[in-house]
């Protein structure tokens, strides 16, 4: 069973090694997931201090993590921020990949926004990973628009919660 709980600082370590270990596999796979600098460990641990960060662990090993937030005015600067929560960094350890630790990130990201009052879960990804846009499909996730950001080229998908 996964259990998913705030992050706390301790934990911020293990969500760095999480995404560069998810970072370096989607690389290897010519797919740049984050730049250099997102990933630095400063960065990581601020979120994570902010109450950002949610980790995932099953039988209470570290499984997974993803990052909550109620504002993204840099992928989502022309929507109402005051009906979405957003997700981002949703990253699992390889060795529970396929074991439903995604699903039940998502599933409690939607719960928690849909206890604080909002309308919309929105994310983004890469217009260069199928594999994961047919995942947050799969979920409920409809297809909202697509957005250069600096580098990156992203689809961008809500989640209705009402």
């Amino acid at each position: 069973m996964t259990s998913i709980r705030q992050a706390t600082l301790s934990d911020a370590e293990t969500i760095h090694r999480l995404l560069l270990q998810a970072a370096t596999w989607v690389d290897a796979l010519g797919v740049v997931m984050w730049e250099g600098d997102e990933l630095e460990f400063d960065a990581i641990q601020r979120d994570v201090m902010a109450g950002q960060f949610h980790v995932a662990a099953v039988d209470g090993q570290p499984a997974g993590a993803i990052r909550f937030q109620t504002e993204d005015l840099l992928f989502w600067p022309d929507i109402p921020q005051s009906s979405s929560a957003f997700v981002h960094r949703l990253v699992v350890a390889r060795a529970f990949k396929g074991t439903g630790v995604s699903t039940a990130l998502l599933q409690w990201a939607a719960g928690h926004a849909r206890d604080l009052g909002k309308d919309w879960l929105r994310l983004d990804c890469d217009n260069e990973r199928p594999k994961l846009k047919a995942f947050y499909e799969r979920f409920g996730f409809n297809l909202h628009s697509y957005r250069q950001v600096g580098p990156y080229y992203v689809a961008r998908y809500e989640y209705p919660l009402t």
